[in-house]
């Protein structure tokens, strides 16, 4: 596999999300969903909507999401749709809530090491492509959350989420949380998923990563830390692999005092090994070429 490219400017601004966009060289047909993480309830560090705006409206796409599986504002419809609304997003997007509705569509996954279906909400069918618009941070379970992140678990039903995270065992909200699978299945089951996400729209998708707003937990956490380090900058690539092993590596080649908090929180979750095995899985490769845009 030749090395991917991997786009980056460290000047954040909502002109130059688009401007990285274009670097691409792509342009995503037909209705776009647009995959964007809304923040839960009480979280300060999710990337605010009229940060997205102007990127959302230059592909014309609708933001689309996806409920919960833990307790929370966004574990039911009801709820989630009051959320994104309280958050501004309807206020300039279409919002889908993709999982809205039963039933789950089922994608089979041939060659997963650990999931061999995935569950996702029906409504993902209604899109032609997508653009993945992430936030990269860390997460408390899987180490850091970025475009492999946003593939799997973010495009996942409730049932598909409960599945990702049991390594394949359960598909119900009956999931214990405190008896999971061993941490590697619980990587190998997103790699798998998101697998599955790229296989759909081959050649129909482009990831767009902000690393700002540094903090080591998720937006999805309702009491999150701070931002531990600096914004480093927007990243751009047709490769999901190659543009969160980038985001990582501009954290480690850091020298701001922040890295090593953000850096234990990634290592003590072992979450680089989802790059790794989505790499195995091929649908992305960890070589690439940094190619920064002044």
């Amino acid at each position: 596999m030749n090395k991917a490219k991997v786009y980056f400017t460290k000047t954040i601004t909502p002109e130059n999300v688009i401007k990285m966009y274009e670097m691409l060289g792509i342009t995503l047909p037909g209705k776009v969903a647009v995959k964007v993480h809304s923040g839960e309830e009480g979280n300060q560090n999710y990337l605010r909507p009229e940060f997205m705006r102007p990127m959302v409206e230059h592909v014309n796409g609708t933001i689309v999401e996806c409920n919960t599986a833990y307790g929370g504002a966004r574990n039911s419809t009801e709820k989630h749709k009051k959320l994104i609304a309280d958050h501004g997003w309807t206020k300039y997007f279409d919002v889908d809530i993709m999982d809205a509705e039963d039933p789950d569509v089922e994608w089979d996954i041939p060659n997963g090491k650990v999931l061999k279906k995935n569950l996702l909400g029906k409504n993902i069918l209604n899109y032609d492509s997508m653009l993945v618009l992430s936030h990269f941070k860390g997460h408390p379970m899987g180490g850091f959350g970025g475009a492999l992140k946003q593939l799997s678990i973010g495009c996942a039903s409730t049932a598909g989420k409960c599945l990702i995270h049991s390594g394949g065992k359960i598909s119900d909200q009956d999931i214990v949380w405190d008896n999971l699978p061993e941490q590697e299945i619980f990587l190998q089951s997103m790699a798998d998923a998101a697998s599955s996400v790229v296989k759909h729209f081959e050649n129909r998708i482009a990831f767009v990563s902000m690393a700002c707003n540094l903090s080591v937990d998720c937006d999805c956490c309702a009491v999150a830390e701070d931002p531990c380090m600096k914004d480093i900058g927007i990243l751009a690539s047709l490769d999901p692999v190659a543009i969160d092993q980038a985001c990582i590596d501009l954290v480690k080649n850091s020298d701001d005092p922040g890295r090593e908090h953000f850096l234990e929180r990634v290592n003590s979750r072992k979450g680089t090994l989802t790059i790794d095995y989505a790499a195995e899985l091929g649908f992305g490769t960890k070589d690439y070429e940094l190619m920064e845009i002044k």
